[in-house]
């Protein structure tokens, strides 16, 4: 598991922040909309996306949504290139002592995902999904 794919915001405002991040400090992005349900940035090395933050606490736990309990809205991730993976990287989470928050479920989006916080309450999703690509370097290639 010695890899950080993405490092998700959850933003209040998805407008206000693309803007920032896209034509403010030229992350690179596909996304031209101002006010996308969800963008995510190429970088050097892990991606940055945004997600508006009442729906990340959302996917998180649907029946208890950590938003407004201290949540700094900041989610890491580590992409996995099967199901099976992400099985595996939330058994190895549970073993080390993570709090499975969200056992690994098929998703929304069309993937299979799950969530554990660290010993200091960091969220970490492990994921796999149909159209996840790799480079050389494992790390995840996001197509327009």
């Amino acid at each position: 598991m010695n890899r950080i794919n993405l490092i998700c915001l959850g933003v209040k405002d998805m407008q206000t922040s693309t803007k920032f991040y896209r034509d403010g400090l030229g992350f690179e992005t596909a996304e031209k909309g101002d006010n996308p349900g969800i963008v995510f940035f190429n970088s050097s090395g892990s991606k940055l996306e945004l997600f508006p933050l009442e729906e990340l606490a959302k996917d998180i736990d649907e029946q208890n949504p950590p938003a407004g309990t201290g949540f700094s809205g900041i989610t890491l991730a580590y992409n996995a290139k099967s199901k099976e993976e992400v099985d595996r990287v939330m058994e190895l989470a549970r073993r080390a002592g993570a709090k499975i928050v969200k056992e690994p479920q098929d998703v929304f989006w069309g993937g299979y995902s799950g969530y554990f916080t660290d010993p200091d309450g960091y969220y970490w999703e492990v994921a796999w999904g149909p159209d996840f690509t790799y480079d050389d370097h494992d790390m995840l290639i996001i197509n327009p």
